[in-house]
């Protein structure tokens, strides 16, 4: 079932562009939430990492598009991530943290995902991974990575996590991303 949507201040103004996420659980989502609002202020996401990046539905019509995510979805158990260094991809700039364990069933995942009313030629390669910062001036990259390795070095708790639930997000003009339907992923049982 598709959720209705709503801002802090009522509606928002959906748009046609959806992604299917994975958000990390405490204590490792909130201190990358508080990283992330340190390197970019105001910034309003929830640590999560993608495995649908964002696209535009060809027919417009998520419900379609959740109930295929669904069907295919049954393919895939849970599996474990391991958040590792802290890398900025060239061109773009973006600051994030790589994955060790678990890259592959996400490289799998989306490879089976990005078909059918998900299908869409992403604009760059699909890269594993958490966003800490983009958008930042080129002159302030090299500055915001060093601030983030050197809180990601502090980090007390366990780096990695289990990837169980999956939830599909759609975002609207004021690029806030909206939960919209999710699900567990299940133990498949041997026949």
């Amino acid at each position: 079932m598709i959720l209705e949507m709503h801002g802090c201040n009522g509606a928002e103004t959906k748009i046609n562009s959806f992604a299917l996420i994975s958000y990390l659980p405490e204590p490792l989502a909130g201190f990358l939430d508080s990283l992330r609002c340190e390197l970019v202020p105001r910034c309003q996401a929830k640590s999560h990492v993608t495995v649908l990046p964002p696209r535009p539905l060809a027919n417009g019509l998520p419900e379609r598009a959740w109930l295929d995510l669904n069907d295919c979805l049954d393919a895939f158990p849970p599996f474990r991530v391991e958040l590792a260094s802290i890398e900025v991809f060239l061109g773009s700039n973006v600051i994030y943290l790589s994955i060790g364990a678990g890259c592959r069933e996400l490289e799998r995942m989306h490879t089976e995902l990005n078909r059918g009313s998900l299908q869409f030629a992403e604009p760059f390669e699909y890269h594993p991974h958490v966003t800490l910062a983009q958008e930042l001036s080129p002159a302030d990259v090299e500055a915001a990575a060093e601030l983030a390795r050197r809180g990601w070095r502090e980090f007390p708790y366990s780096r990695s996590f289990m990837v169980e639930r999956l939830t599909f997000v759609q975002n609207t003009l004021e690029n806030r991303w909206a939960d919209l339907a999710g699900r567990m992923l299940s133990i498949r049982m041997a026949s």
